[in-house]
């Protein structure tokens, strides 16, 4: 009777070890994904493109936490990164308004300019991977509204950060 007791022992603890590692093994799956079911970043055919967009991405997301000294130095990156693709001028030279903005709101104003720049580099470039969302704020720059680029569809504003966090709406999928 105890071998039988000892069996189902060990038993129930195997199961409880497979079951374990079971939801282990799926939760470390789920590490590479991003909120809104996106698989991974986007990623351009140009590797340059994508490494400036990722540059963008740090600073839109230093404008959403209200850091201006994360934002400055993202910004300075940016526009190095633009330096390496072909037509970017007024890009590169709006992303060096943004980085020598003295204050947030400097930067977010230099921010909704240099967007637009990015948006139209975005479109003329190719996807290899991923979704970029624009997005868009009515109520930013003074309520003449600013757009935005974005990795996930949840809205999360860089021109008003924790203020108004939520404001604004997808406009545009760009796959």
């Amino acid at each position: 009777m105890k071998n039988v007791m000892r069996k189902k022992a060990v038993l129930m603890m195997a199961l409880a070890f497979a079951t374990f590692g079971a939801l282990a093994q799926h939760d470390h799956a789920g590490h590479g994904k991003q909120s809104g079911g996106q698989q991974m970043d986007p990623m351009f055919k140009d590797e340059a493109m994508s490494k400036a967009y990722g540059h963008y991405i740090h600073l839109k997301e230093a404008l959403v936490a209200s850091h201006p000294d994360e934002a400055k130095g993202a910004a300075d990156k940016l526009q190095k990164s633009l330096a390496s693709l072909g037509n970017t001028k007024s890009a590169q030279a709006e992303a060096g308004k943004v980085a020598s903005a003295s204050i947030l709101d400097e930067q977010r104003k230099a921010f909704a300019v240099l967007s637009n720049e990015m948006t139209t580099l975005v479109k003329a470039s190719t996807l290899s991977m991923g979704e970029i969302y624009l997005e868009y704020c009515p109520m930013a720059n003074g309520n003449t509204g600013a757009f935005w680029l974005s990795n996930e569809k949840e809205i999360k504003n860089p021109y008003f950060g924790d203020k108004m966090l939520k404001c604004g709406s997808v406009k545009e999928t760009i796959n």
